[in-house]
């Protein structure tokens, strides 16, 4: 057989190999294209997926804080203080003392949490605000706040707390999704 004639048959034998791998090489980057598109389509349902998560429990978290805060408040509702005070002379030779004797017991809806609790005060004048005496004596009032201006001094606080912790966790949420 001649060289020539040698050629002519492994000629197609090699272009056919050529082409061969041209194809695979082609599909092969085609393929490597696709997974890359998948990929990032995942990464996006990751990360809108976990943000949705995130947002979900904090959902859920401030909503139970907020039924936590209405049943204590419910709670703290039940409790009462049952007040009554009379006047009390005292005569003496030297002088003459009025005192105004206040007893004050704590309740929890009809079931009493203490006894008597029993304070005299003396008033000097006829006139003074017996309201005012009572309250500034009496144990189971809060003097530095009304029972309104606490309530909702206390649940600014809370809805400010919540706001917060939310938008930061929120803003982690976000830049997370972008780095992963």
């Amino acid at each position: 057989m001649q060289p020539d004639a040698f050629v002519w048959i492994l000629l197609p034998v090699f272009i056919a190999a050529g082409s061969a791998l041209l194809a695979y090489f082609v599909m092969q980057s085609r393929m490597e294209v696709a997974i890359a598109k998948e990929r990032e389509v995942l990464a996006e349902a990751r990360a809108e997926t976990r943000l949705q998560k995130n947002t979900m429990e904090e959902r859920v978290r401030a909503t139970e804080q907020e039924a936590r805060r209405k049943a204590l408040d419910e709670f703290m509702q039940e409790f009462r203080i049952e007040e009554r005070h009379y006047f009390r002379e005292n005569k003496s030779q030297a002088a003459r003392q009025k005192s105004m004797v206040l007893q004050e017991r704590l309740y929890f809806r009809n079931i009493p949490l203490s006894n008597w609790v029993e304070h005299e005060m003396v008033v000097e004048e006829e006139s003074a605000d017996v309201q005012q005496i009572a309250k500034s004596r009496s144990i189971f009032t809060t003097r530095s706040l009304g029972p309104d201006e606490s309530n909702n001094a206390l649940s600014c606080l809370l809805d400010q707390a919540v706001v917060a912790s939310s938008t930061t966790q929120l803003a982690e949420a976000l830049n997370a999704g972008r780095i992963a």
